[in-house]
């Protein structure tokens, strides 16, 4: 993701584990994206700017759309998963989106998942992506609610396990300065800085264990297990319960809503 590593609560992963958790989320979060980032209209030729690239699926997807005509810059901190040869019409640059130089007003597309919300000005790093947008261009951004997070269906330990790992995100975010429920804000965001066209749609899935988002989050407990006891609202045990309720296809639960957003910066006319 396109924040410095004080910021990003993955920063410290270990590489196999994080390129595993990187490639979950692409199977579970990908068509969702796609299909919003068709919505505008994306064919041969466009210019696209993808912020946070991740293990690349998004970016790879859409050079083959765009084809040899078009051109997909992926801007990224962490490039340790885009290393390997990339399609001819992709050029990979590991920087900061707060801080990047590239020609203002030149891409037809820019799409970020999960990104602004590691970010503590995040207003900053939305202003720099608007700056780099042509007059008519789209922006696609997705981005996380977790207050919406709730455990249902399961064990009463299990169940109270759950809710307080989730009160340790919440805090852990709020601790860093980041905003956990920035998905839900975004459409108001977009509203106030002129966007057009603006397109809201907010994904708050209804989960049991053993597969999906339920996945995800359980990698990323194994993975921040010491950030949510460090915050006071969890336990090593509650982490472990919230573990095998993520794994238990019985359990239901809110894990977290996902909001996409989808919207025009003004023509010139």
């Amino acid at each position: 993701m396109s924040v410095p590593e004080s910021s990003y609560v993955f920063a410290n992963s270990q590489h196999l584990r994080e390129l595993e958790r990187l490639q979950t989320i692409e199977k579970v979060f990908d068509p969702a994206s796609q299909r919003r980032i068709l919505a505008t209209g994306l064919t041969t030729g466009w210019r696209c700017l993808e912020v946070g690239a991740g293990a690349g699926s998004v970016m790879r997807w859409m050079a083959d759309i765009v084809g040899e005509s078009g051109r997909v810059v992926a801007v990224d901190v962490d490039t340790r998963f885009l290393t390997e040869l990339q399609p001819s019409n992709v050029e990979v640059l590991k920087e900061d989106i707060r801080h990047l130089v590239l020609e203002n007003q030149s891409f037809d597309l820019i799409h970020a998942r999960f990104v602004l919300v590691h970010i503590p000005d995040f207003r900053v790093a939305l202003s720099q992506m608007l700056s780099l947008l042509k007059p008519g261009g789209w922006i696609v951004l997705e981005e996380p609610d977790f207050a919406a997070a709730r455990a249902i269906v399961g064990n009463s330990e299990a169940l109270q396990s759950v809710n307080r790992v989730n009160q340790a995100i919440l805090r852990m975010f709020a601790n860093k300065g980041l905003d956990y429920a920035l998905g839900v804000k975004l459409p108001a965001i977009f509203q106030r800085l002129g966007l057009q066209n603006l397109s809201v749609e907010n994904d708050t899935p209804l989960a049991n264990g053993g597969f999906g988002i339920a996945t995800v989050m359980k990698m990323s407990a194994i993975q921040l297990a010491e950030n949510y006891i460090a915050t006071g609202q969890a336990t090593d045990h509650d982490i472990e319960q919230y573990c095998q309720f993520a794994d238990e296809p019985s359990t239901w639960a809110i894990y977290h809503a996902t909001v996409g957003v989808v919207a025009q910066k003004e023509a010139i006319i």
